[in-house]
């Protein structure tokens, strides 16, 4: 956003206004400005929500690192009881929870907010679960030696999420920061905020104050700050590979543990013995079409056997030719809008990219109509080109928008090379009849998460995360909470003293 843009943001409108909660109190920033949230579906303000800078990001981690000294202390089964609590009270809300997340995102009520948010609660609940698993091991050094480990928290944790599943990932960095024992400084998305402050307040009314902190405002302003913090001891980022590359470098000067799942470009491979509806169903949910191809997860280069392709793109233009677009908070909505206009016009750019390309075959969708009910808002319908090349760009680069490229292959080695000449390694899928040809396409895939014969999303308890330029660390699970959210001390006793 541009500094003129900004600029614009802090003049006062008639949309309400909601505070960030900083030591356990609801406060504005401290220069007092706000910026605008837009409903991508009518591109109208509907909210407006501090604009964080340097000093707020200060008191936010001051705040957290004097709750820490107590909060550490807390028995983890403690801890894990009032995560318990929380999620029982997210649930409880889930409804008005999913209808934020749905006016603010733009992602479809029916198809992916209302999911989101109970996904939310059961992530919150996964983890307080898992309070009492927060132990180390006895090393056997021999009979005259007591030798141990513990697992510590690390201290005050620097998380970033981003707007395309704001709730879910703020749950989850809540949720893995909070039950090692950590603090959190939580960086809200600028474009979807609303709903995590939602949850932020749910929270705050069983934690400590200075536990949780929640910013928000732009990343140059209140991200960078926070990567930044010399109090900072832990940065966990989910967002763009470039912006990622930004918090690693941050992290190097202080030597900071990091945890970071950036973007992706994942391919589905499908082999000739699965030209059917099933796997068409399959596709169309693993390049998240429903929200958007907003997804770092999302399939967006579907890798078809030559002897199937022109069948099964058929079938799948008939799918997505029956979903409907529009207002995201109709129940009959399949899909919705577009985060931004900043991300609306690089996804069109990508189209326009797409349809100059020489050899490639527009099969479905398109550039977004100039006119109409979703001229209204950042509306992009489901896009499909074929008879594309794995070098050109549309099929190199991350676009995050409802565009999926079909490109044809024959030989089974060539279908994997094809899917690992990629910098990035995030997801992938695999659709077979023969699990033996799909575990061995799955094991030669160089990617973190595979899937044969589904595409569905993360799960709480799923070892999640990147290899290459997707990320490094895993989150979702017990092992990525206690390998990336706590610190291992080794106790060696000489009983013979």
């Amino acid at each position: 956003m541009t500094t003129a843009t900004k600029q614009q943001s802090t003049k006062a409108t008639s949309a309400p206004r909601t505070l960030m909660l900083i030591d356990g109190a609801w406060v504005e920033s401290a220069k007092a400005e706000f910026l605008p949230v837009e409903n991508p579906a009518n591109r109208q303000v509907i909210a407006e929500v501090p604009r964080g800078r340097d000093e707020d990001v200060d008191r936010a981690v001051q705040s957290a690192a004097r709750a820490f000294e107590k909060w550490k202390r807390v028995a983890p089964r403690e801890r894990g009881k009032l995560l318990l609590k929380i999620a029982d009270e997210v649930e409880a809300q889930s409804e008005a929870l999913a209808l934020l997340i749905a006016t603010e995102t733009g992602n479809a009520l029916r198809t992916q907010s209302r999911p989101e948010a109970k996904s939310a609660a059961d992530m919150l609940r996964y983890f307080g679960g898992l309070a009492s698993e927060l132990k180390g091991e006895t090393v056997p050094l021999g009979e005259q030696v007591l030798s141990y480990t513990r697992r510590e928290p690390i201290g005050v944790v620097g998380g970033i999420i981003p707007w395309n599943s704001p709730v879910i990932l703020g749950a989850l960095k809540i949720a893995m920061s909070i039950t090692a024992g950590n603090t959190l400084v939580l960086k809200a998305a600028e474009d979807a905020p609303l709903a995590v402050l939602m949850m932020a307040k749910i929270c705050a009314a069983h934690l400590p104050p200075g536990v949780l902190n929640v910013l928000t405002g732009y990343g140059e302003e209140c991200g960078a700050p926070l990567a930044r913090h010399p109090l900072v001891r832990k940065l966990s980022f989910t967002g763009s590979t470039e912006v990622g590359k930004l918090i690693m470098h941050a992290a190097a000067d202080r030597i900071v543990p990091v945890s970071l799942e950036l973007g992706g470009k994942s391919p589905i491979i499908v082999f000739p013995d699965a030209d059917n509806d099933k796997t068409v169903d399959g596709v169309i949910s693993g390049m998240r079409f429903t929200r958007q191809g907003q997804s770092c997860t999302a399939g967006s280069r579907l890798f078809l056997h030559r002897s199937i392709f022109d069948s099964l793109l058929g079938k799948l233009a008939d799918k997505l030719s029956a979903l409907k677009i529009g207002d995201p908070t109709d129940e009959a909505t399949d899909m919705g809008a577009i985060i931004n206009r900043k991300q609306f016009e690089r996804v069109c750019s990508y189209i326009e990219d797409g349809l100059h390309q020489q050899g490639a075959r527009l099969l479905l969708g398109g550039l977004p109509p100039r006119e109409g009910p979703l001229a209204q808002g950042y509306f992009v319908e489901p896009t499909v080109f074929a008879e594309v090349r794995n070098e050109w760009r549309i099929a190199r680069e991350e676009i995050f928008g409802p565009v999926l490229v079909a490109i044809p292959w024959e030989d089974e080695e060539e279908a994997v090379r094809m899917a690992n000449d990629s910098h990035y390694g995030l997801a992938a899928y695999v659709w077979t009849h023969d699990i033996g040809k799909g575990l061995r396409t799955a094991h030669a895939i160089e990617s973190g998460w595979i899937q044969i014969n589904q595409g569905i999303g993360q799960s709480p308890g799923h070892s999640y995360g990147g290899f290459k330029q997707s990320g490094i660390g895993r989150e979702f699970s017990l092992e990525g909470m206690l390998d990336s959210f706590t610190q291992r001390k080794s106790v060696t006793v000489n009983l013979e003293y």
